[in-house]
């Protein structure tokens, strides 16, 4: 695969009026067919081989919360990166997951071309089957390059999403202690 999508960055050098044989330009096709692979290499991750059996039985029933996971994604309109946190907190029934495995799922999704709200959704049904919680909410706070570089050039502007499941959408408390919680 490496090779024909680096023949196409080698077409996209060429249309733009670049010179593919100067001398920074030499490797550029296969280094950028190799980055693009690594920033979508969500499409090649399944959920249950990411969690890799690290779900605990656990009596916990409090809130559980991870703030501020780094992620790196590419919007699917432009093919230009948008860069955030993500948190996700949820309400253990009977199991936790381990603690690495919440990055692990955001990089899974956001390794792939998105939209910001539909990777807010994925990570939080990703979260819920893999634990089965009575409830998951997950905010993602992200500047999107496709906004700041070109089109309106809005360098301040920042979207956040969000996504409330089960107890998280039905109870307005638990709502507003995840909330309390992010703001902390």
């Amino acid at each position: 695969m490496s090779e024909t999508l680096a023949q196409q960055y080698l077409n996209i050098i060429r249309e733009i009026g670049e010179d593919e044989h100067r001398e920074g330009l030499l490797d550029t096709p296969m280094r950028a067919a190799k980055a693009m692979q690594f920033l979508t290499q969500g499409y090649q991750q399944q959920l249950d081989e990411v969690i890799n059996d690290a779900v605990f039985s656990s009596e916990s029933d409090d809130m559980v919360l991870v703030k501020g996971i780094e992620l790196y994604s590419m919007c699917e309109h432009h093919m230009l990166p948008f860069i955030g946190t993500c948190h996700i907190a949820y309400i253990p029934n009977g199991k936790v997951l381990g603690l690495s495995k919440f990055a692990r799922i955001v990089d899974m999704y956001s390794r792939r071309l998105q939209i910001q709200e539909n990777l807010t959704r994925e990570v939080a049904q990703a979260v819920l089957t893999a634990t089965d919680a009575l409830g998951v909410g997950v905010i993602i706070e992200a500047k999107h390059m496709c906004m700041m570089m070109r089109g309106v050039e809005k360098q301040h502007s920042n979207m956040r999403t969000s996504v409330m499941l089960g107890s998280f959408r039905e109870n307005p408390k638990t709502r507003a202690e995840f909330l309390d919680l992010l703001r902390n």
